[in-house]
């Protein structure tokens, strides 16, 4: 089998991400690539004291990710990936600097390590940003239970958010395809799986046939 695509969906927490990276692999037959939140040491006391476990976490996440990043690219076929490292870098590191739970030192840091890795990456073919509101955003955190995520303020939510439309305007390495998946729920509802995938594989080459 000859390479593929390389997806990326993108976007805040609670957005629907794993959904659709779920619904893709399912429907399309992609390889699903998903987050290790489960594997995160630091997660639980990043999200209860984000100012003495935030430096901790990123480079958790930029360790982890860089080795997604490298098994993605063994693979042949289509592959979907449930966010990615350029988001740590863009979105979460830069919103915990800008907030001053990420000192300059600790950022300069993280930034020089973040440089050399992304150097050595193939950027993905497109990326998929998905966007919803604060208010939504937390409705759907809360109806998946998880207990790292019970901390999240809506505050924090509208930094990333803030940090995802700036990415998105300034990021040219591959096309991006918007999503606004307010009042869709795409683990529920037919009709807008089928209206998303279609718009999502129409900006690929044709390889998923809907049912």
């Amino acid at each position: 089998m000859s390479r593929g695509h390389h997806i990326v969906i993108a976007g805040n927490i609670g957005v629907g991400k794993s959904t659709l990276v779920g619904l893709l692999a399912e429907r399309c037959g992609w390889t699903p690539v998903y987050e290790l939140e489960g594997a995160h040491p630091y997660l639980a006391d990043y999200y209860a004291d984000p100012r003495r476990w935030g430096f901790h976490s990123q480079i958790w996440f930029l360790a982890a990710r860089f080795t997604q990043h490298q098994r993605i690219a063994a693979l042949t076929g289509t592959v979907v990936q449930d966010r990615s490292l350029y988001e740590d870098a863009a979105v979460f590191a830069a919103s915990l600097h800008a907030q001053g739970l990420l000192s300059d030192r600790d950022d300069a840091t993280y930034r020089q390590l973040y440089g050399a890795i992304v150097r050595e990456l193939r950027p993905p073919d497109l990326v998929v940003y998905l966007q919803a509101s604060v208010p939504t955003l937390l409705r759907r955190i809360a109806g998946r239970a998880r207990p790292a995520e019970r901390a999240i303020q809506p505050a924090y939510l509208a930094s990333l958010e803030r940090h995802y439309a700036a990415w998105i305007a300034t990021w040219t390495a591959c096309p991006v395809l918007s999503i606004d998946t307010e009042g869709l729920e795409l683990s529920q509802d037919l009709a807008a799986q089928t209206t998303v995938i279609g718009r999502l594989t129409a900006s690929l080459s044709p390889q998923c046939s809907l049912p």
